[in-house]
């Protein structure tokens, strides 16, 4: 124990208060012992410390701070070194806003497109995720700060995020979800890790000793702290006992309370408590000692990281079509620029991530600047959807009087955002009509596509040439364009499949979560492993990007410790190839995808060069997770070594012999025909039984509700009043939807638990008194008013009570 002197001298009292935030982003200070506070802020594309009161969704302002691209944008550029750039940078940013522990990134797998977050999230690759977030991980620790990857585990969907129940084997679990975070917890070195809302096999993450203690700390040796999401403690004691350190944002005291009385009682060791206490103070004294031992910067360098995003944008764009190289435009090209997000971009998400830029570039603003001959402008539709003639004559009027349109489209504001998922994976219809209309008077369309996640593309063929910018940040304007005219070769990837329909994709039929459970059914065919193996066809496939030169690769020769061949750069301009290493074994005892990302490096080189290239393998190139030994083994055998351009096109061939570790195996093959075959799109229950090793949970509503039952799900309530109230957070949700913007304070009341609402009120609710809140929701108006009442005025009391305990000690 690092701290044993100064938890010494601490009371019970003090060491529980200290195991809950004492504020919306800020720990308990206790001055009198030498004790500071340290400060949170959201931060995986650019830090949200707000200038005000604070809140969870970013509804009051925050500090100016520079927008980089968001996680799904910068893996599109396959670069580490990238990541760890932008890390410095939101280090340094957050050593000028005095910010100790940013919330981020965001590594979670993109098990299906409609998943709202996605945006933040880095792949459907648990190895490029990893990766890329080890990356920015070591950036921002380098300036003394605390990364803080997030959100473990098996976080995949919004609706009902904090009362869902996450279904999956072991191999899955650790192979597809938790790969990534052993990644950055081993590779990045992450000194802080957010737990997720959801339950995982039953048990809430924040509290799942087999997540926090077998895995994190056991098997990886983290040492790091541990921080629930915000109001994701299910059960203050069962965190502690797992090893969960920090319970945010603040609950008050009586979270404290239940902690001092669960020691008293027995029901909780002072040792897991002082373990605990023993982390969190470890990481408050080694990041205020940071401070303190260099001058505090005032400011940041705005220019600087303002020129840092654009080289971030422009390396991370995918150009994922260019007919008849209509790109790059030629000087003096005459455009029509057309598009709402060209006057007014969307360059980042909605929720907790929302950053107030420091500045923003706009393509309408910037593209004087370039050698083009610009005809005319206009926004041409209206971005929440609605038809509107006369700004789309004026558009096809421009259209048809330009050599080329610059056509600027994508998703709106509401279709990707925290608290919600997508309903579907359309671009709004009222551009996709317009585009048409334009096309029919002039073919020559370049499109340039914002959004964070998957989109279906029938309207592809009335297009030349598409430029794909994600949501690029507040410079991504000036990066587009500098692409477009060729100032920049594009040299982003996709880190994600587009399939051509989402009915295509492997959880179609599971996702999301109809009840309870979300059933993981496609198992490891996630992406690209589930497209590959059953032969599904998609638009594009994971690590396409086209450029405008072209790469040969050539002379491939693997040993046991990796790959090697040469790389050329065959066309007239310079650029970066990302070359991707894959795996995979026919005839496989233990079933697997036809092939799995196992390494990559990005490679730039001037036009004609060549380069040999090594790509290692490395502990996670061969092994596989067996339930029947409980380790990482390798199946012995012939592996094929692929290196490609993109996970359909395969360039390199080779194999490799490697021996086995076990000959014990842990499937019955005639058993579990959907899981060998990859065709996992209609599992049946006896087959996922097989694959669980465990009966399927029931996972369905009904009788009365519970404290971690989602508030949307007073529709089931006996209480006439909940169904009331249930009503009108409908009507009020799909109010703000039809507005065109989603009140994220609804949306996450509405899918929160009712327990939340004690983890999130400052300490004006208590549990007790959502005991009472139950009982009235499940009919027993009188009973459940009652203890409600008497809850309140005993919470007060009790607050009262336990504060003036803290500060009978001057400093507190």
């Amino acid at each position: 124990m690092k701290q044993k002197e100064l938890i010494g001298k601490m009371t019970l009292e003090e060491k529980a208060a200290l195991l809950s935030g004492k504020g919306e982003w800020q720990t308990w200070n206790f001055d009198h012992l030498g004790i500071p506070s340290i400060y949170c802020s959201d931060g995986p594309h650019g830090l949200r410390k707000q200038a005000g009161a604070g809140d969870h969704l970013g509804l009051n302002p925050s500090l100016p701070a520079t927008c980089f691209p968001t996680a799904a944008t910068v893996a599109n550029s396959w670069d580490p070194s990238l990541g760890e750039e932008i890390g410095e940078a939101l280090g340094e940013e957050a050593q000028a806003q005095d910010v100790h522990v940013i919330l981020g990134p965001g590594l979670n797998i993109k098990r299906s497109p409609l998943c709202g977050r996605n945006f933040e999230y880095f792949s459907e690759d648990p190895y490029l995720a990893g990766k890329m977030a080890a990356g920015y991980i070591r950036g921002i620790q380098s300036k003394g700060k605390c990364a803080c990857p997030k959100h473990f585990a098996v976080n995949s969907q919004e609706l009902r995020r904090m009362a869902m129940n996450a279904v999956l084997d072991e191999r899955t679990l650790r192979e597809i979800y938790l790969t990534g975070f052993e990644i950055a917890v081993k590779e990045g070195r992450a000194k802080a890790l957010m737990t997720s809302y959801n339950q995982v096999n039953g048990i809430y993450a924040n509290e799942n000793t087999h997540l926090l203690k077998d895995i994190l700390r056991d098997e990886w040796r983290y040492d790091g702290i541990v921080i629930t999401d915000w109001g994701g403690s299910n059960d203050h004691i069962k965190g502690v006992a797992a090893g969960s350190d920090l319970e945010m944002p603040t609950p008050g005291m009586d979270s404290a309370r239940q902690i001092v009385k669960a020691v008293r009682e027995g029901k909780l060791s002072e040792e897991a408590v002082d373990s605990c206490v023993d982390r969190l103070l470890e990481a408050i004294q080694t990041l205020v000692k940071g401070k303190e031992e260099g001058e505090k910067p005032k400011d940041f360098d705005e220019r600087a990281h303002h020129e840092l995003a654009k080289k971030a944008a422009a390396e991370s764009a995918v150009l994922l079509k260019n007919q008849e190289d209509i790109l790059p435009l030629k000087p003096g090209t005459h455009v029509a620029l057309i598009g709402d997000f060209a006057f007014d971009p969307r360059y980042q998400g909605a929720g907790s991530s929302m950053v107030n830029s420091t500045r923003l570039d706009k393509i309408s603003d910037m593209i004087g600047e370039y050698d083009l001959m610009v005809t005319g402008m206009t926004k041409g539709y209206v971005r929440t959807g609605e038809p509107d003639t006369v700004l789309e004559k004026e558009a096809v009027d421009l259209a048809r009087a330009a050599d080329v349109v610059l056509y600027c489209f994508g998703l709106d504001e509401l279709s990707e955002s925290e608290g919600v998922d997508r309903a579907h994976m359309r671009i709004p219809q009222n551009q996709i009509t317009l585009l048409e209309s334009i096309t029919r008077v002039n073919p020559n369309a370049v499109a340039i596509l914002c959004a964070g996640s998957a989109i279906e593309m029938p309207w592809i063929n009335s297009v030349k040439a598409l430029l794909h910018g994600y949501l690029c940040g507040q410079a991504g304007a000036g990066a587009l364009l500098d692409i477009i005219v060729g100032k920049v070769n594009p040299s982003g990837r996709l880190s994600e499949t587009y399939p051509l329909r989402y009915e295509d994709t492997p959880a179609f039929k599971y996702f999301p979560s109809e009840q309870r459970n979300s059933e993981y059914r496609e198992a490891l065919y996630v992406g690209y492993r589930y497209y590959d193996t059953a032969k599904v066809r998609v638009q594009f496939p994971f690590g396409f990007g086209l450029s405008y030169t072209e790469f040969e690769y050539s002379d491939l020769q693997v040993d046991e410790m990796g790959a090697d061949f040469i790389l050329t750069n065959t066309g007239k301009m310079d650029g970066a190839e990302t070359a991707q290493l894959y795996i995979g074994k026919k005839d496989a005892k233990v079933f697997r995808p036809e092939k799995e990302l196992k390494g990559f490096q990005k490679v730039f080189l001037k036009a004609g060069e060549s380069r040999k290239v090594r790509i290692p393998f490395d502990d996670k190139t061969f092994r596989y997770w067996n339930r029947k030994t409980g380790h990482w083994e390798v199946e012995g055998g012939i592996y094929t070594i692929m290196i490609g351009a993109s996970c359909l096109d395969i360039r390199l061939n080779a194999e490799v012999e490697m021996k086995g570790t076990t000959e014990l195996y842990p499937y019955h093959t005639n058993r579990m025909p959907s899981y060998y075959s990859g065709l996992i799109s209609n599992v049946e229950d006896t087959e996922f039984q097989e694959l669980l090793d465990m009966s399927i949970p029931d996972g369905k509503w009904g009788g009365e509700l519970t404290m971690n039952d989602a508030i949307c799900q007073m529709y089931y309530a006996k209480s006439p009043v909940a169904r009331f109230i249930y009503r009108k957070l409908t009507q009020m949700k799909k109010k703000s939807e039809n507005a065109g913007k989603p009140d994220l304070n609804i949306l996450f009341i509405y899918n929160m638990p009712f327990r939340a609402i004690a983890k999130m009120t400052g300490g004006m609710v208590s549990m007790e008194m959502i005991e009472g809140i139950m009982a009235m929701v499940n009919g027993h108006l009188f009973r459940g008013l009652g203890h409600t009442i008497t809850g309140f005025f005993r919470n007060q009391r009790q607050n009262r009570k336990y504060v003036k305990k803290l500060t009978e000690k001057k400093g507190v």
